[in-house]
């Protein structure tokens, strides 16, 4: 027992001290790992007719995202197959960092939740607008950050066309030509069984550029999210307990006392005075016996 607290301690500690792009990873792992465990006991206890992914994906249908608005943010945190997130969290482990290199980790979770929003709008968008579509409309669904992962690899590809990284039996390579790589083989599979998903790998590309081009200008995109993030967390923060002190009024001892010291310490100051002169008296000795003339 001692060491699963110790474990979930730990893990605690590594999401609240870890950068953001390890906060992100935890959130979308810890996603997947409770719908993975509730579909493993609704099948156990032979529980029909709910799945947990109905409540989290983002439908392609207009009428059922009216019913399920949230799903426009928890979709981008969704995954169902293993090698989906694994791939999803490495890029974002990997091109988040380097992402960071040149922006902070605000503009970072921002631009996953900008990035993640575009995908979305241009999936519904063309599912609903395109004939090709139109059949499947009514039962489509959208899962995976993919979509927020595109718009960090095309945001720092197009800030910085120079970079370079190293690719495995490729050796160096800018990392534009593997963005434009990755959103042509994105548009070539548009119509395959995965389509909804490589439509949002375009919308989150596309907002990766805007953010590029847009920052250039010295204009950030991403402050409108970062503020509403702000205003949520601060609706977290438990509210200050107002505090009311009444202060008495002093007796008439009290007061007696107060006023016998003062004379002291001005007699004090006017025997000093005599003494020594005026230069002799310090900057808050004069202000007292100012005080005491008036």
């Amino acid at each position: 027992m001692a060491t699963m607290e110790s474990i979930f301690t730990n893990l605690k500690q590594t999401f609240r001290n870890g950068a953001i792009p390890i906060k992100l990873i935890y959130i979308n792992v810890g996603v997947f790992l409770i719908v993975r465990l509730l579909g493993v006991l609704f099948l156990l206890f032979n529980i029909q007719g709910i799945q947990i992914l109905d409540f989290i994906e983002l439908p392609s249908s207009i009428s059922s995202l009216l019913f399920k608005p949230w799903t426009l943010i928890t979709y981008m945190f969704t995954h169902f197959d293993f090698f989906h997130i694994l791939f999803n969290m490495l890029w974002l482990y990997w091109f988040g960092n380097i992402f960071l290199q040149f922006f902070n980790p605000r503009q970072l979770g921002g631009l996953y939740i900008l990035g993640g929003l575009a995908g979305a709008l241009l999936f519904i968008l063309t599912y609903n607008t395109l004939p090709y579509f139109k059949p499947v409309v009514s039962y489509s669904a959208l899962i995976g950050a993919s979509a927020s992962v595109m718009a960090i690899v095309f945001a720092i590809s197009f800030y910085r066309r120079d970079l370079e990284i190293n690719l495995l039996l490729i050796g160096r390579i800018k990392l534009i030509y593997l963005a434009l790589g990755t959103i042509v083989i994105d548009f070539l599979a548009i119509t395959s069984d995965n389509a909804g998903g490589h439509i949002a790998h375009i919308g989150g590309a596309l907002l990766g550029i805007l953010f590029a081009s847009q920052m250039k200008q010295g204009k950030d995109l991403t402050k409108p999210i970062i503020k509403f993030l702000d205003w949520v967390a601060d609706l977290r923060k438990p509210k200050p307990k107002m505090r009311v002190t009444y202060k008495r009024g002093e007796t008439e001892y009290e007061y007696n006392e107060r006023k016998n010291k003062k004379n002291d310490e001005i007699d004090r100051i006017l025997e000093k005075l005599k003494r020594s002169g005026y230069e002799s008296l310090s900057s808050e000795e004069k202000k007292k016996l100012f005080d005491a003339s008036k």
